[in-house]
């Protein structure tokens, strides 16, 4: 199988779709986020876990070769009331359980966290890395109908969801800071408030959020970092037809109950 990242112009495709509707090209995502994780010894985070391939309200943006043989980096957004808890709140329940209130009182409108973003060393000085996929899930998340959306960010990613309208949250954890996922690294809770309207983005950040909106199937991008690559973009989400936003908002109040009296509690990690 050819590498397309070896010739002179490649040519990648961003592409979005729900996790329970691929599941080998999941399998390909799980194996290319482990093989990232691994290399940098890191082997416990919440979102690297594997359950979400097998969750309703998990939807994937994957970067891949234009045969689909190959996925070279990818994110994915997590619905809030899936068949699991959100990565946050499993990673920090049991330091914080405050954090079940603050998900469940935003899921009430639909909220969502993105997470599991990787990108292949193949990728490296391309530019396809955190900044672009952070525009992408939340350029989709409004496809998926989400006012609100979580992250639970490593310090490279907070500057990029900033850009992006995040802002901190405050009220969990150390001034929304955890030791996660090994004591010598710091987690920071972030939350994006406005999905649609994007009021805290940075111009070009949120132009970029909207035009993708637009065009979601045609938006292009020919030049990154000064390098010529070209990313083809397919981000409407097939299948949106079997997709209740409403049952799944049910769902999550039925959750933040369990987890309030102590059952299904998430284990740490």
């Amino acid at each position: 199988m050819e590498d397309v990242l070896k010739r002179q112009k490649p040519e990648v495709r961003m592409r979005a779709f729900r996790a329970i509707d691929e599941p080998e090209t999941c399998e390909l995502f799980i194996k290319g986020h482990t093989e990232v994780l691994t290399s940098i010894g890191v082997t416990k985070v919440t979102s690297s876990k594997n359950g979400w391939a097998d969750n309703p309200a998990v939807f994937v943006i994957i970067v891949e070769s234009l045969d689909g043989k190959k996925v070279y980096g990818g994110a994915r957004v997590h619905v809030s009331g899936g068949s699991e808890p959100l990565p946050i709140e499993q990673a920090t329940g049991k330091m914080d359980p405050g954090v079940y209130q603050l998900v469940w009182a935003r899921a009430q409108q639909g909220t969502g966290e993105i997470c599991g973003l990787w990108n292949s060393n193949e990728l490296a000085g391309y530019g396809i890395g955190t900044p672009l996929l952070i525009r992408t899930l939340i350029a989709i998340s409004s496809q998926i109908g989400l006012k609100s959306l979580f992250a639970l960010c490593a310090p490279y990613t907070v500057k990029p969801v900033v850009n992006c309208g995040m802002v901190l949250v405050d009220s969990i954890g150390n001034n929304g800071t955890f030791y996660y996922p090994k004591l010598d690294l710091v987690a920071t809770a972030m939350i994006l408030h406005d999905v649609s309207a994007l009021s805290k983005a940075r111009e070009d950040d949120r132009l970029a959020i909207f035009e993708m909106r637009a065009k979601p199937d045609t938006f292009k991008i020919n030049e990154l970092k000064n390098k010529e690559i070209t990313i083809d973009f397919q981000l409407t989400i097939p299948n949106l037809d079997q997709w209740n936003l409403a049952e799944t908002i049910t769902a999550a109040s039925l959750t933040f109950l369990g987890n309030k009296i102590g059952e299904n509690a998430p284990a740490f990690f």
